[in-house]
Order: structure tokens, then sequence, then C-alpha cells
């Protein structure tokens, strides 16, 4: 841990770039010893006078706020030589020096993930593939790994959790840091049952130069990108570009030849990526390599995918006709307003059993997430994350002062 100081003096240094950064470590072979070192030492390598000057200065007062915002954050940090970090990374030509990483901690070497990028500005047509890809793929075991912006990535992302399987942000901030400001939330689902995952420390906001870095790491940790929509130019061409220099696997979804945002991933095509209209179109080309991990989940009915992908979408007010009862089940049980009745042969299918003895839990009033645990005696970790799918499905929603209130109704 004294150790760890010295990696947040040299990477927090001015003008110290990845590169430059692992090479002085080849030469002082630790960070300890390049902070040591003195200005003679400093002028016998390629730095320039901006990177010289901030080695010269000694002073460890950054590096002790950051040990101090990530202990309050609860962020963990991992560094070049710290053996859990990926050898994905480490075959790239400037892996990054430091990684800050909030959330579940993934061996990515042993993960089938799937970068899933498009366009900030998407059309219905690429938020619809963009979730239904994140759920496929989530589902049938890969790790969707993306970027937490507006667009097709935060619908890949939601998509990843309806499908039930963790999802991996990458952030050309800090992980404290979210932009836009109302994806917060979704980066909170995500730190709960994945990770967020920076090379900024806590407390840096996202800059435009910051994003080229973030989206060498978000390719470099994957086996594969997939372009859902995009134009031929910009953030979406610039991964793809990052993952051909690194030998990764390129896919894209097609769209009409009319259709601006797809002219990027249709010319992708053109050039080699391989065309796919389903999740199983990209998990097929690992199954030799992961078979445990993409044999493990059976695929989706298609009316649970359909109804998962819809769950959490607005939908139009519908005015009972006029002489029309309310339906009921067929046990004569009532829904109560606004809440959509599961019948009792869809239930296991749609939802875990924790996930069902919280709805229940929840039938008569909105409790706090504290109640749910005692009610059910499911523990805190389980009902947290139990609240986070079921709100993302759309079956739960959050009250003022942490209070959780459900949506649907279980048959009995």
């Amino acid at each position: 841990m004294a150790e760890l100081k010295y990696w947040l003096w040299l990477t927090s240094r001015r003008g110290m770039t990845p590169g430059k950064a692992l090479m002085l470590l080849d030469h002082f072979v630790t960070p300890e010893r390049v902070y040591y070192a003195d200005r003679e030492e400093y002028d016998l390598l390629p730095l320039n006078a901006g990177q010289r000057l901030g080695l010269e200065d000694k002073s460890l007062d950054i590096p002790q706020r950051i040990l101090a915002d990530c202990d309050r954050l609860g962020v963990d940090i991992m560094t070049f030589q710290d053996a859990a970090y990926p050898q994905r990374l480490r075959q790239l030509a400037q892996p990054p020096a430091v990684l800050y990483w909030k959330g579940k901690k993934f061996r990515f070497d042993e993960e089938a993930a799937i970068a899933v990028v498009g366009a900030r500005e998407p059309s219905r047509y690429g938020e619809m593939a963009a979730e239904k890809f994140g759920l496929e793929l989530a589902k049938g075991g890969a790790l969707v790994v993306s970027g937490i912006a507006r667009g097709l990535d935060a619908c890949a992302i939601r998509g990843a959790l309806k499908g039930g399987g963790p999802v991996v942000s990458l952030l050309a901030g800090g992980v404290d840091r979210i932009t836009p400001k109302e994806n917060r939330f979704l980066a909170q689902d995500v730190a709960s049952v994945g990770a967020l995952i920076s090379e900024y420390p806590p407390g840096t906001e996202p800059k435009g130069e910051h994003y080229r870095p973030r989206n060498r790491i978000l390719s470099g940790l994957c086996l594969g990108v997939l372009a859902v929509e995009c134009l031929s130019f910009g953030g979406t061409m610039l991964t793809v570009n990052h993952a051909l220099e690194q030998d990764r696997d390129i896919f894209a979804v097609p769209g009409a030849i009319d259709a601006p945002m797809s002219e990027g991933t249709n010319r992708l095509i053109q050039q080699g990526a391989k065309l796919v209209t389903c999740g199983r179109d990209i998990l097929e080309e690992y199954w030799d390599r992961f078979p445990l991990k993409l044999a493990a989940a059976a695929p989706l009915p298609p009316q649970v995918a359909q109804a998962r992908l819809e769950s959490g979408r607005e939908a139009p007010a519908q005015t009972q006709p006029p002489g029309e009862e309310r339906k009921t089940a067929p046990s004569g049980q009532k829904t109560p307003p606004g809440r959509e009745l599961i019948p009792r042969k869809e239930q296991r299918s749609r939802f875990t059993d924790d996930e069902l003895q919280i709805i229940a839990a929840l039938k008569e009033r909105p409790l706090g997430a504290d109640q749910v645990v005692e009610r059910t005696q499911i523990s805190a970790r389980y009902v947290l994350s139990a609240l986070t799918m079921l709100q993302v499905q759309g079956a739960v929603e959050e009250l003022p002062g942490r209070r959780f209130q459900a949506l649907v109704e279980l048959e009995e």
C-alpha cells in the first residue's frame, strides 16, 4: 500500500502520459525509485521540460488526496504491475499505468467481453438494436462493455442489465463524475452489479481529449467491438480504429442505405466487419474459446426478451372503453390501478426467486431496503442488487426517501 502513493505521484505529474510513465518504469523498475531519482538522472531520459519539472516536484499532497477520495468513494486502484492487471491491456502499445475501479472485479482475460458502441444521437432503430444486443449478449454469457454517454452507450447498458448480466462502463473522467448527469443513476446500477473503470482519479472532469485514450482501453479490454449505428466519422469510428490496431474483431449492425446514422456501419460491413442481426451472431464466434461461460445461459424465449425490452419504456396513455370493467386474473384477483398483473406461468421466466419475494414484500405499501431485508430475510447485498434489476425491468420504482414501490402484481 505504501508504494501505491508513488504510483499516484508518477501518474499525476504534469504532462505525464501512459507511455512516458511506463518508459520511466522500464528504466527505474519501480515508481518509488522514479520518485527518489534526481534531476541528473531525469536528464538522461527522453523527457520534455514540462515532464522534468513535474518529476522534480516531490510533493505527495495529490496522491494523498486521491487515496482519501478512493477510500471515501469505495474505489479500488489497480497498477500495471499488479498480478490482476488484464493481459489484454498489457499488450497495447500504451497501456494505462493505473486504473481506478468501482464495483465488481473481473478477470477480463477469462471473459468473453464485447464492446458495444454507437452514436450519441441515434435513430429509434439504433436505440432498439443497441438494447436488443445488450440484452442478448448479457443473457448469452458475454460481458458487455460500453461507455455511459447518452445515446447508444446507455441503451446497450440498459439492455445488458435487463438481460441479467453484469456490465462494465469505461469513463473519460473520474468514476464520481458521470456525464451526462441524467445517467448518474444508471451509473449507480452499473457499479452495483458490474464496474465503473477509468484511468483518471476521482474528481477528474470528463474532457474532450480524454475520450480517445478512454476508447483505446474500452476496445483493449474486449475480444471484439460491435458498432450499432454511427456516421462514417466520429467517436465510434475512432474506437473501431483502435480495435483494428489491437487486432480485435469488428461487428456491425446493418441499416437502410439512405439512413445517415447507418452510413458508418454499412461501410464497415463493406470493409469486412461481420454483419450481425442478433447476439447469437457474435456469441458463436467465441463458443469454442469460452464453452462454460457462453453455454451457461439458455436463450430467452422471444416473448420474454420482448417483455424485458419493453419494460421501463413509457407507454401511451390508454382510456377504458365505456362500459368495460377492468380485466381480472382467472382467479378473480384484481390488479391495483396502474400495475401490470403477472400470471403465475410467466413469473419464473421473468424474475428470479429473490425478485419474486421482494415484489411480494412490496405488495401492500412502499418499503425501505432495510425493511425489505427484514421481511424477506434475504441478505442486504442481494436485496440491493435485486432492487436495481427490478427498477431496470420496470417492476419497481424508487420513491423519495429511498423507499421502493412495486409496479407489478403477482397472480396468486
